[in-house]
């Protein structure tokens, strides 16, 4: 009697732990993107996501990154910039170790080639992150390839796709993988919208999670 209320207790508190990992929620992250010429050759990468375990509740994650970007040509760009990320590990309000702050400092460089009508972008990055937990303060680094692929579908709407795998450079090498697809809508020239849907996968977890991006560039440049 007694092996079977321990192993009771046991399952119940196995599916408490899976729930509170927000696992089964579909969450939402809204995000924004701008890149802002400066001169011919330089520009700075603004970016800003809030990300939460549920479409509009339970705060997971608040990302603001920034960079200089080197514009080698029109298909290559180099980057030099610096993260700040304040995660909440917790779901339902259920503390844990996972709660961090992180400084992270990349480094980043972007290829870009057409094949027909489909934009090919191919993204590769290293990652040094310093984070900080309730618990204890470590050093990890990471290296991140993004392959994006953009399809017009005419001059306002478009699709747009990509898989980006992160190996870390410690153990355990695998970090996660998105799968990621959208459709997106162009107001301006240089201002879109995109909707979509990812797929995060961790070790033994994935989570489902609803995108909402917005692509604002800006040209600060005098003109000619």
């Amino acid at each position: 009697m007694k092996n079977i209320l321990l192993s009771v207790l046991v399952l119940v508190t196995v599916s408490i732990n899976a729930q509170e990992t927000g696992e089964d929620q579909l969450g939402a992250w809204y995000m924004y993107f701008g890149t802002n010429q400066i001169t011919d050759k330089l520009s700075i990468h603004s970016e800003a996501q809030f990300r939460f375990y549920e479409t509009t509740s339970t705060f997971n994650q608040l990302l603001l990154r920034t960079g200089l970007n080197y514009h080698i040509n029109d298909n290559a760009i180099a980057t030099l910039g610096y993260g700040y990320i304040n995660t909440d590990g917790s779901f339902e309000d259920v503390p844990n170790e996972e709660n961090s702050k992180e400084h992270r400092i990349f480094q980043q460089f972007i290829l870009k080639n057409v094949v027909g009508k489909f934009k090919f972008e191919h993204r590769y990055r290293l990652e040094q992150r310093f984070i900080d937990t309730q618990f204890d303060n470590f050093t990890e680094h990471r290296a991140r390839y993004r392959l994006q692929l953009t399809y017009p579908i005419n001059d306002k709407w478009f699709l747009n796709a990509y898989d980006e795998v992160f190996i870390n450079l410690q153990e355990p090498i695998f970090g996660q993988n998105r799968l990621y697809g959208a459709i997106g809508y162009n107001i301006k020239s240089n201002f879109n919208v995109q909707f979509g849907y990812l797929k995060n996968h961790f070790t033994g977890i994935n989570f489902d999670r609803l995108q909402l991006g917005i692509i604002y560039n800006t040209d600060f440049r005098k003109s000619k």
